[in-house]
């Protein structure tokens, strides 16, 4: 088929190397290994089949075993927002929170819509309450200790 797939299985590693660039999601990372493993089992004189077994075998099993570890101790995805620094921070309530209704928080100088945790409570005007979360454009609160 090939003269040489080595030469083959290298391209095979470069084409995922820079796909793997573009995504940066380290799963074709794991393709370019396996490229690099079935290139070094043809300079070894493997046949065919046992170069692409090889390749899968190698991609799949650091896909399985390594991606986890990588994305975990990377935190890839998880980028924090300034909302996600608001959960747990004090605000002080510029408009009273009804039972089943709205009022109006203000935290870092900056006006949110905001519902107690507990809808039947009334919190009054001038307050603080505690932020417990962010849903949408809403803040969860509770009245401060």
């Amino acid at each position: 088929m090939f003269e040489n797939m080595a030469v083959v299985w290298i391209v095979v590693a470069v084409l995922f190397a820079v796909i793997e660039g573009f995504t940066m999601g380290f799963v074709t990372v794991w393709f370019s290994v396996g490229g690099i493993a079935a290139a070094i089992s043809a300079l070894f004189g493997a046949s065919l089949s046992i170069q692409i077994v090889i390749f899968f075998a190698v991609s799949i099993i650091l896909l399985i075993f390594t991606r986890p570890i990588l994305v975990k101790h990377l935190k890839l995805g998880k980028e924090k927002t300034n909302v996600d620094a608001i959960a747990g921070k004090i605000g002080v309530v510029m408009e009273e929170i009804k039972p089943y209704e709205t009022g109006l928080v203000k935290v870092n100088g900056v006006p949110w819509t905001a519902e107690a945790k507990e809808q039947e409570e009334t919190i009054a005007a001038n307050s603080r309450v505690k932020i417990l979360s962010v849903e949408g454009v809403r803040l969860i609160v509770e009245k401060a200790e």
